[in-house]
């Protein structure tokens, strides 16, 4: 009876303040709607009164633990429960304390980092071919106009990329955290590069070599399994897509003073990555950021705009052009959810139910807090400090006419 009462509090306090578009299903057969006039677009199964308690506070990482973990069953579109849940997040909690854009930090090692890695990229190269486009582009693509498919997206943002840095026949990449490969391999095969590309997943190493091979690049394309503090050499171009966000905040202008020192004194560098949208580095709010760091991405820490670039300046790096695509990505891990939705039956076989259930509302999560502007994108192109004058036109129109 305490749960029932605390329960019919909450739910009378929701409906006060808005309808939900919820029906929470009891173990006993009571049923509360909260939607109006009975709009359910998700459905909440409670199995046991214990339970009761990540609804009466629901963060998102309450709701996302308590799905993720099998302690309540969720029925609905992806999309509409992180809505649903990120609605009862801001109905029943303060944006501020336990709750509200808390800044983590945590240790970075070569061997932690490698582990961090591989827990979530090494899941199989099938899961990730069922969601992502046929080139496995595994970061924001760039949506031009808006109505390309995602295959498209996904070459026009390596295309709008190798376009920024000024990408030349014979010229040498470096593509840290290469993922698949299909950066490297576009470099290669439209652009005439050679390219060199690292990452910490064994299953990445593996596809993106064999795909080097496949199109006859192996003259020109090399992927390493290596951390890109052990890398060494000089390079006209370096790219680094997705990636930093693994660096860690105290790391970072280590990470930038290694680019630097990697970089040639005429190149050009693009680190494109996410960024939170907190001035003080703060995770985002409800809990959201929490949920992250305990089931996706182990050891990830997002820093803001500013942050970034004081830690670009510091490491001997000049930042010329800064572009935001947070809308595109947006756009990209709505796809991402969309085709995970569309293809649940089969990723059911893939993985157990609890990582099926994490990337489930991860995704359409992700896709819910770039379009909030709770976290962002960027796309940075620099050089070494005092270089660029004499390396970039004066107009954005070389990237433009380039296309």
């Amino acid at each position: 009876m305490f749960w029932e009462r605390k329960l019919g509090s909450w739910a009378e306090e929701i409906r006060g303040t808005a309808p939900v578009p919820l029906r929470v299903e009891l173990w006993n057969g009571q049923q509360l709607d909260l939607g109006a006039d009975g709009e359910t677009r998700v459905t909440v199964r409670v199995p046991r009164a214990s339970a009761l308690s990540y609804l009466l506070t629901p963060s998102l990482y309450n709701l996302g633990r308590a799905y993720v973990e099998g302690e309540i069953d969720v029925e609905g579109r992806s999309s509409e429960i992180i809505s649903v849940g990120s609605e009862l997040a801001k109905r029943s909690l303060k944006p501020e304390g336990k709750f509200g854009r808390i800044v983590r930090s945590f240790q970075h090692t070569k061997k932690l980092d490698e582990e961090a890695i591989r827990y979530h990229y090494d899941v199989s190269n099938e899961f990730y071919q069922i969601w992502l486009d046929e080139n496995m582009v595994y970061s924001c693509a760039y949506f031009e106009t808006g109505e390309e498919d995602l295959g498209a997206a996904q070459l026009k943002k390596i295309d709008h990329i190798l376009n920024k840095i000024r990408l030349r026949p014979g010229q040498t990449l470096l593509d840290i955290g290469c993922g698949w490969g299909a950066l490297v391999l576009r470099a290669a095969q439209k652009y005439g590069a050679r390219c060199v590309g690292v990452t910490l997943s064994q299953n990445q190493y593996e596809l993106a070599t064999e795909r080097v091979k496949r199109a006859g690049l192996e003259d020109r394309v090399e992927i390493r399994l290596q951390d890109y503090r052990d890398v060494t050499g000089t390079f006209d171009r370096i790219t680094s897509v997705g990636m930093f966000e693994h660096v860690g905040a105290q790391h970072l202008v280590e990470y930038f003073s290694k680019m630097r020192q990697l970089l040639a004194d005429d190149g050009m560098a693009m680190n494109h990555g996410i960024t939170t949208t907190d001035h003080k580095n703060g995770e985002t709010a409800y809990g959201g950021g929490e949920f992250i760091h305990q089931y996706v991405f182990p050891h990830g820490e997002l820093e803001h705009i500013g942050t970034v670039l004081l830690a670009m300046q510091e490491g001997g790096l000049e930042a010329y052009d800064i572009e935001n695509l947070r809308r595109h990505y947006a756009q990209t891990c709505a796809t991402w959810a969309e085709n995970f939705e569309a293809n649940a039956d089969k990723l059911r076989t893939l993985v157990d139910d609890k990582r099926f259930r994490i990337w489930r509302v991860y995704l359409a999560g992700c896709a819910y807090a770039f379009a909030q502007d709770w976290v962002s994108l960027y796309q940075i192109v620099c050089t070494k400090a005092g270089m660029a004058p004499e390396l970039l036109p004066r107009s954005r129109r070389y990237i433009y006419d380039a296309q």
